[in-house]
């Protein structure tokens, strides 16, 4: 079979991928606004924002005025765990890509003597349960006065990150070429300056894309956020897995869809990264 004729096979699998991916969601945004939506019927036959108002995410009818609106930023506990959701996804992405540069370097970089070892150990959280690591490190994190905080479930959160982190931009460190960094020095610039106009204009494709698994990954943790949040700190996987138990259809998808938001958002402006394509090898800015 030539490569001409395989191109429908091709097209029809990408369709047949992308209407399963995009399926979930047109389900959920019908959910959203349906209205005693009963089998056999094939739409609702009424529409409807009473979940929205549920959830306190729009004022009731005829109470949409802009104080009304407002005022639930600081009464919906929806908005409240997207924010608290968001401040831990961005700042585990920051921390864990300042984090893994160094590392990332190292084993992409340089061989040593027990790299393989190394390697195995950072990406072993990947392989054991969270629920094994998280309990022991839960009876450390209340000694040390970090469960139920902000930071110790930022903190927690990097034990699944890093993996992604560290082994994305090792990858891309493999393929960096150090001689511009030395012909760099060699013309004046200083450490901070090679880093800046040289390094991270080279390297900035990988650090999208190991963001991009760090936001993704800590943005849907749920299991290490309930025990080391310990009820105080609520974030948007908590409150969907809370819906999800109140049987309500329209709930359920307007969270859903609150969820996944961020996420797609973030795949999108982040998608002409994902290319495979990367400056590691190529030149660098002007310094």
């Amino acid at each position: 079979m030539t490569v001409r004729n395989r191109r429908p096979f091709f097209y029809l699998a990408v369709a047949v991928i992308c209407i399963l991916l995009v399926l979930p969601v047109i389900t959920f945004m019908i959910n959203a606004f349906a209205f005693r939506w009963f089998y056999p019927q094939f739409i609702p036959a009424e529409w409807s924002l009473q979940a929205w108002e549920r959830l306190q995410l729009i004022p009731p009818e005829g109470e949409r005025t802009l104080t009304n609106w407002l005022a639930l930023l600081g009464s919906s506990d929806v908005i409240d765990a997207l924010v608290v959701s968001l401040v831990i996804g961005v700042g585990v992405t920051l921390f864990s890509v300042v984090i893994g540069l160094p590392a990332a370097r190292a084993l992409g970089m340089h061989k040593f003597r027990g790299k393989r070892i190394v390697e195995f150990m950072i990406l072993a959280p990947t392989i054991v349960p969270s629920i094994a690591f998280v309990l022991g490190l839960n009876i450390n994190f209340i000694r040390w006065e970090l469960s139920g905080s902000l930071f110790g479930v930022a903190l927690v959160h990097l034990v699944p990150v890093m993996p992604y982190v560290v082994l994305t931009l090792s990858g891309v460190f493999a393929n960096y070429n150090p001689d511009f960094e030395d012909q760099a020095r060699t013309l004046g610039a200083g450490p901070l300056r090679t880093f800046w106009y040289v390094t991270l204009p080279a390297i900035f494709p990988g650090i999208v894309v190991a963001a991009l698994f760090a936001f993704l990954v800590s943005w849907s943790q749920y299991l290490l956020t309930f025990l080391i949040g310990a009820g105080r700190v609520i974030t948007l996987p908590i409150l969907l897995f809370a819906s999800a138990s109140g049987g309500n259809n329209a709930v359920i998808a307007v969270m859903s869809l609150i969820f996944i938001a961020p996420a797609i958002l973030t795949l999108l402006v982040t998608s002409r990264y994902l290319s495979g394509e990367s400056g590691a090898v190529g030149g660098f800015g002007r310094i």
